[in-house]
């Protein structure tokens, strides 16, 4: 039986096992999707407020299971209409919402294969995806999206309609540009009204679980993007191994879609949980991660909630910076509170002794405001996933009572791949691989590799690459280097227990003395001891020591979603802590208070490294923060470390210039 596939085409046999999870009878979307019409079809699936003259309306729009249902058939007809074959690709270009989802599900409705494009990319790397993915249809969001395709007929013969979805009329202009037909949401949705039904569901009857369901480009910390096909039956066979094994979930539960739809994490939870659940997701407004998310949250109440480190960063500064205000005897109430949760919390990690402190009644009901601010009081599970996330950012959420449970995966294995749940969660680990999968540790290199029905067909179109990923016994080869505990989990082959990664073998720092060194590690401990720090780059390969660089925490241009020279709220409390007046990066690099709070927390993050080898001795401060805008970070908030030495080359160079 094959591993890997690389042509959008192909097909993969579901590996499905004699017994166990990895026994689940295989599925395609559609199959899912139709029973969940059947079961819960007048019921709300989507829901959108979206502005009118700039104006947010009271009143949400709804969608219920069946109407969704119907535009998906709608848009699937007219993919027939345009000719576009079977495993032809569909571009999605926008901001979450219902019409993003209808055009994936809808692409899959007609044996046809979905690709988000990030709304953030650049005309020449939309272009790009479009080219590679070969796609038919693009459908997105504005006139500022379809500005990034005039003249792009010439670069994508194979591109035969654009659909446009929004309130504002289409710029005919830019629409002549792009050399195809540009058609409105709508308009799209009625051209394959002629299409039979037959002809549709002749289509739907050729969709397998083996096919490939959608890409996902990887946001690609080195070169380009690389197309991760994902199958029928990986998406199903994972979402319902969320849905069964962890989350608890219902037709009644609320989802909020905020982060890109093009990663796996919100297509999975955005997309698929409802599917299988019959639950309703709520888009935010696209400014949500400019200050409208709690805004949006506080009118959903979220009964499950993911997000990104970056997210809860963000939410944990502004709770700390209004908490400052807090004097006297709020003050002292507030930290016994959130001592007492964070008891409370701490106990509930596997192995532990469950307490109930004293006074936890009481503390639980304080801190209930902080979490009905948040919109987050009736949320039954908070994840994260995609980046490294500081142990001290989730014991702080611990102390609030609102436990973060820390998920591991990829893209190439469908989102998750160890997770944490309530009774299988500790705090500074991503949890224990999922039912019906199997894992190992590569014994030469510390490298993580695992198996099972969530592993991805392959990269599209890159044979090579995909046979250096999988291995001829169908293992992923993840890149991380990991480490597992002794609290195996029954059922599951392997190493079982609660997994940690230490670093990426790509991203270990090999010294002039030849010791391996995983940054992360080293950079969370530097944040941990420096409030004001927003990003650290440790620096050291083929160095004789460690030094690293770091960024203040900055205001962000929300215009520009670009850091300023301004220093944020935290930033501005630690100064008045170490007696400096700076309020810019500019002003706080010039300042000798700032000089001694950085060489005094080095010092102190260095005081837990284990060993001689993982002393950082110097640093240097960035001129400014980092951000997806200036390219230092991909959109799910990863470092791309080669930028950051690229264009800070000069600088690092200056750290070591006078060493003998």
């Amino acid at each position: 039986m094959s591993n890997y596939v690389t042509v959008p085409d192909g097909y993969l046999e579901p590996k499905i096992a004699a017994s166990g999870f990895a026994a689940e009878p295989a599925k395609t979307v559609v199959e899912v999707f139709e029973a969940t019409v059947q079961k819960h079809g007048s019921r709300p699936a989507l829901a959108l407020k979206r502005p009118v003259g700039g104006k947010v309306p009271d009143a949400w729009k709804f969608w219920t299971w069946k109407e969704y249902h119907n535009d998906c058939r709608r848009f699937a007809k007219t993919l027939l209409h345009l000719g576009l074959e079977k495993w032809a690709v569909v571009n999605i270009l926008g901001f979450n919402s219902p019409e993003w989802l209808i055009a994936n599900c809808g692409s899959q409705f007609a044996a046809c294969i979905a690709a988000g494009i990030y709304a953030t990319n650049t005309a020449e790397a939309c272009l790009y995806i479009t080219q590679h993915s070969k796609a038919g249809v693009v459908c997105m969001e504005d006139n500022k999206q379809l500005a990034k395709y005039a003249e792009s007929s010439t670069k994508s013969p194979s591109l035969k309609a654009i659909a446009v979805w929004g309130n504002e009329p289409i710029d005919q202009e830019v629409a002549k540009k792009t050399g195809v037909p540009v058609y409105s949401w709508e308009d799209f949705l009625n051209l394959g009204s002629e299409v039979s039904d037959t002809a549709a569901a002749d289509r739907v009857a050729a969709v397998r679980p083996g096919n490939c369901s959608t890409l996902i480009y990887t946001s690609g910390t080195t070169g380009p993007p690389k197309a991760v096909m994902i199958s029928h039956d990986n998406v199903t066979w994972t979402t319902l191994n969320m849905c069964t094994n962890y989350v608890d979930m219902n037709h009644e539960d609320r989802l909020v879609s905020y982060l890109p739809l093009s990663h796996i994490a919100a297509q999975l939870i955005d997309i698929h949980v409802p599917v299988v659940k019959g639950a309703c997701t709520y888009f935010c407004q696209p400014d949500a991660l400019k200050g409208t998310l709690t805004v949006t949250m506080r009118d959903v109440k979220p009964t499950i909630f993911f997000g990104v480190p970056r997210v809860w960063e963000k939410i944990q500064e502004r709770i700390v910076g209004m908490g400052r205000d807090i004097k006297g005897l709020k003050k002292t109430i507030s930290t016994w509170a959130k001592s007492v949760c964070l008891e409370r919390n701490k106990s509930l990690q596997y192995g532990e002794t469950v307490k109930m402190p004293w006074g936890y009644g009481c503390s639980s009901s304080i801190l209930a405001k902080v979490t009905e601010a948040l919109g987050l009081d009736q949320c039954k599970g908070s994840f994260t996933a995609a980046a490294p996330i500081a142990p001290e950012t989730l014991f702080y959420f611990a102390s609030i009572n609102i436990p973060i449970f820390e998920v591991f995966g990829q893209s190439e294995c469908t989102g998750p791949h160890t997770v944490s749940w309530k009774g299988e969660w500790k705090i500074g680990t991503c949890g224990r691989p999922m039912p019906g999968t199997e894992s190992l540790i590569v014994p030469s290199t510390g490298e993580l590799s695992y198996r099972g029905r969530h592993i991805f067909m392959g990269y599209m179109y890159d044979e090579a690459k995909t046979a250096e990923t999988i291995d001829s016994e169908g293992y992923l080869h993840s890149g991380d280097v990991a480490e597992f505990d002794s609290n195996n989990k029954p059922g599951v082959t392997g190493p079982a227990g609660f997994m940690r990664i230490t670093g990426r073998i790509k991203e270990l720092i090999i010294t002039a003395g030849g010791e391996n060194i995983p940054p992360v590690l080293i950079e969370n401990e530097m944040k941990s001891a420096m409030l004001a720090i927003s990003n650290v780059v440790v620096i050291g390969d083929k160095r004789k020591y460690l030094s690293m660089v770091v960024s203040l925490k900055s205001e962000v241009d929300l215009e520009t979603m670009t850091p300023t020279d301004k220093l944020s709220a935290d930033s501005l409390f630690v100064a008045s802590q170490i007696g400096s007046s700076a309020t810019t990066v500019t002003e706080a690099a010039k300042c000798p208070a700032w000089k001694k709070y950085l060489d005094d927390g080095m010092k102190a993050a260095n005081l837990k490294t284990t060993s001689n080898a993982q002393v950082v001795q110097k640093w240097a401060l960035l001129p400014r923060d980092f951000s997806e805008k200036t390219g230092e970070l991909t959109p799910t908030m990863k470092l791309k470390r080669n930028v950051v030495a690229e264009k800070y080359a000069a600088l690092i160079d200056s750290i070591y210039a006078n060493d003998a």
